[in-house]
């Protein structure tokens, strides 16, 4: 009996997942229940930054470390336990972290090993070409986004066509008392060494996620704070993951990803673009 421990490539940028050995397309993308999975990708890549003079954020060292016991797993910072497992369908408790906090701080989980990221905007940017009507108005500091971590429960259907993940999680720790949702279809296939990966995203973050992260405070900017208010809404990605494997040990990867981010959320002041892309070139070594 396997589980799968998405490789280096998809750990680089891919939330990991806990699938059956059916949906594995490859035997060496499983591990056995009761090993670890450690990886390290090194390369070159890079994930824009859609906030306001925020830099976009470079990608060097990927590490992937995960384990999977008969009921209970660890998967790269988020842990997770089995209560049902089936050929075709399995459901778990699980814990996971936001990744629109990763835009405002660098050391931020999902930006392990990325330099060069601007932590707080200008502040003396203007953004009068958003308004027509009102005078320059300039943001001061912007105030903590903190960390917090979600707790909830996800379900993968497993099917020729491909899997399917349903997830659901709420803010464990009070931060932004707000929740998240996912639906996730992935299909894998190989050919000869290549493997190849797809998926389809789409994103739920409800009103307080979106309010938190990407509302102004009144310190920042008194106009703005009165003009924008969040509402919940959807992000919508795709992704495509490659693996060559050269040997055992050794792995060449291509990794893609792009998010069209919720109407809701591009409207804040805070963006200027309404996207995230990110990609990553280099190669991979598992331990």
């Amino acid at each position: 009996m396997f589980r799968i421990a998405v490789f280096v490539s998809a750990a680089l940028i891919f939330p990991l997942k806990a699938l059956a050995e059916g949906s594995c397309v490859a035997k060496d993308e499983c591990i056995d229940i009761g090993s670890w999975d450690l990886g390290l990708a090194v390369g070159w890549g890079q994930k824009t930054n859609p906030l306001r003079d925020f830099d976009d954020i470079p990608v060097y060292f990927i590490p992937t470390i995960a384990y999977y016991g008969e009921r209970f797993f660890f998967d790269n910072g988020n842990f997770g336990y089995t209560l049902v497992e089936r050929p075709h369908y399995s459901v778990n408790l699980v814990t996971s972290y936001s990744l629109d906090r990763a835009y405002f701080y660098r050391w931020d989980p999902s930006n392990i090993f990325i330099s060069h990221s601007t932590q707080q905007l200008a502040t003396t940017t203007p953004i009068t070409h958003l308004i027509t009507t009102q005078p320059d108005y300039r943001f001061n500091d912007l105030e903590s986004r903190h960390f917090t971590m979600l707790g909830g429960a996800e379900t993968f259907f497993y099917t020729a066509a491909g899997t399917l993940r349903l997830a659901y999680a709420h803010d464990m720790f009070d931060v932004h008392h707000g929740s998240e949702g996912q639906v996730n279809w992935s299909y894998g296939w190989q050919i000869n060494d290549l493997y190849l990966n797809l998926s389809l995203v789409f994103d739920w973050k409800s009103r307080n996620v979106i309010g938190y992260y990407y509302g102004v405070r009144p310190s920042e900017n008194a106009y703005w704070s009165q003009q924008y208010h969040a509402k919940s809404g959807w992000n919508r990605g795709i992704e495509l993951t490659s693996r060559y494997t050269i040997n055992a040990n050794w792995d060449v990867l291509v990794a893609l990803r792009y998010r069209q981010l919720a109407d809701e959320i591009a409207a804040s002041p805070l963006l200027d673009e309404d996207y995230s892309s990110t990609y990553f070139f280099g190669a991979a070594y598992r331990f």
